[in-house]
């Protein structure tokens, strides 16, 4: 969206582009459970944002174009778990922790859609008064 709805939309969208790539990750995992040697994966996201965001806020062309242009450079990052293996045949998925990062990404996604819902409908109440 742009920049013209403000930063809080804007990180919404990233948000819910960084769960929709985990949940896929998640479900891969869950796919190759009783594949030999498969290895884990994960996706990396907040940590960036949160370093991104911080130094914007010093920035000193404007904190809200700074923090916009932040979150729209933030990228995920996929990640592979090799050193771990609690199994003979090199697969290191655990199909419980993945069935609660699958339900709980599920939630959070959900919860994101409302926020971006709200977010619309408090502009569109706004808009209405002019």
């Amino acid at each position: 969206m742009s920049q013209i709805y403000g930063n809080g939309i804007a990180l919404t969208e990233k948000v819910l582009d960084y769960l929709w790539q985990r949940q896929v990750v998640s479900l891969n995992n869950v796919a190759n459970v009783d594949t030999p040697g498969f290895k884990s994966q994960y996706i990396t996201f907040e940590e960036e944002l949160g370093k991104r965001i911080s130094d914007a806020n010093k920035a000193k062309k404007g904190p809200r174009r700074a923090v916009y242009e932040a979150i729209s450079h933030t990228r995920s990052h996929l990640n592979t778990t090799w050193d771990e293996s609690s199994r003979l045949d090199g697969n290191n998925v655990d199909q419980d922790q993945e069935q609660v990062e699958i339900v709980r990404t599920a939630y959070e996604y959900q919860y994101m859609l409302s926020s971006l819902n709200s977010g619309i409908g408090r502009l569109r109440s706004a808009a209405k008064t002019f």
